[in-house]
């Protein structure tokens, strides 16, 4: 599997699983309308935020994208999200991007990355980010509204570099 710089072009693969799990109200606090336009340039912002995907067999199975977690006296902290086809699920995509983007950010200079968001049920996310180093060091209570489960927590994780 390969991760690399995400460009223009890989969009068109990206927006299909994008759009399916934002609709899904599980993970991502996006609209659900959000047009593709508005979701591209969420996503793969400018810099200082970097967007990458994961590529198998030629396939885009992945996206991930990372930058400062605040502007300024914030900026040596970094975030990520991301996001997996839910057809390359179970395969080690997520572990794959999150590798890279701890190694990028790490060598990039951050001195730690803040995930602000991480669903408190999404359990796979929340035991991945742990295996990786990640400690949850607070949850906002029912600050997210899973479609399924209703107002749920949203973790905030935390991993020096």
């Amino acid at each position: 599997m390969l991760v690399r710089p995400a460009d223009a072009g890989d969009w068109p693969d990206v927006w299909p699983f994008f759009r399916e799990i934002v609709v899904a109200g599980e993970t991502y606090a996006y609209p659900d309308d959000l047009a593709s336009d508005t979701a591209r340039d969420l996503w793969m912002a400018p810099p200082p935020d970097h967007c990458v995907v994961a590529v198998d067999d030629g396939v885009v199975v992945g996206s991930a994208k990372w930058g400062p977690n605040r502007p300024g006296r914030g900026a040596h902290v970094a975030t990520a999200s991301f996001m997996v086809d839910a057809a390359a699920r179970g395969r080690g995509v997520g572990r794959r991007l999150g590798e890279h983007v701890l190694a990028a950010a790490t060598e990039a200079g951050y001195t730690a990355m803040q995930f602000n968001a991480v669903v408190e049920t999404n359990h796979a996310a929340v035991a991945l980010w742990e295996s990786l180093g990640f400690t949850v060091v607070g949850t906002v209570p029912e600050a997210f509204d899973h479609a399924r489960h209703g107002r749920v927590g949203l973790h905030v994780m935390h991993r020096y570099l």
